[in-house]
């Protein structure tokens, strides 16, 4: 069966490599990018709309036949300036997303969230993060999937000073991170996403959260000849 796949912050690090994913599977016979800016690339398969966020009905179309909403926002506190602005990007815009997508009838949808994600945290980051995926399992999705990376590792286009820096840390540390540190190591954008687009493809319903050290299994590169991973592996879980 043909589908339809909706990614919004298609132009982030991750979301980036998600369309690239979803372009390349047979299963997608449309990939619909919204945003408020427009990717570079060229593609049979890719369809663009152009929206302003404090308009979302305008996005309306962009989901009509929607299957799969992909969920790639996300901002620092640096580039929001304000708790209210991350919490715009990181929560509301999330929100309204998902409700765009239950009204058009998609059957899931799959976000990025953070490790460390909790409503109750007293670190604003991992409330906020905790309070949005609340708040995406109470729209009533049938089904919904929040992925919980680490650090995540690849070339962003805006320069983030702080994430290079424990980047490189974080690179350094990874030979040596075993144990119960081996699932807060950094994970390359591209993991992300393929465990993201092969999570779509199980069909899983309910609401499922993968942790880091999931995500690096389901996400790992083929080796020429292997099966797929098994991707019935995140953690159920009400939020």
């Amino acid at each position: 069966m043909e589908r339809k796949a909706v990614v919004v912050g298609a132009t982030g690090l991750v979301g980036g490599y998600v369309v690239r994913e979803l372009l390349v599977q047979k299963e997608y016979s449309r990939v619909m990018v919204v945003g408020r800016r427009a990717l570079e690339i060229k593609h049979p398969k890719l369809e663009q709309a152009l929206i302003d966020w404090e308009h979302p009905q305008e996005a309306a179309s962009a989901f009509e036949g929607v299957d799969d909403v992909f969920c790639c926002l996300g901002t620092t506190m640096k580039k929001a300036g304000s708790k209210e602005q991350f919490r715009q990007v990181d929560l509301d815009y999330p929100v309204l997303t998902a409700r765009l997508g239950k009204e058009a009838g998609a059957v899931q949808m799959l976000a990025i969230s953070s490790m460390g994600a909790d409503p109750e945290s007293r670190v604003f980051y991992n409330r906020t993060k905790g309070e949005a995926e609340e708040a995406l399992a109470d729209i009533g999705l049938p089904a919904l999937h929040l992925f919980r990376p680490s650090l995540i590792l690849g070339t962003r286009p805006e320069r983030r000073f702080g994430e290079a820096a424990a980047a490189v840390v974080m690179k350094a540390l990874d030979g040596v991170m075993t144990g119960k540190l081996a699932s807060y190591r950094a994970i390359p954008a591209s993991v992300i996403a393929r465990a993201m687009v092969r999570i779509a493809l199980a069909h899983a319903s309910g609401v499922h959260i993968y942790p880091n050290d999931i995500i690096r299994v389901i996400g790992a590169e083929l080796t020429p000849g292997e099966d797929e991973p098994e991707t019935k592996t995140g953690a159920d879980k009400n939020v």
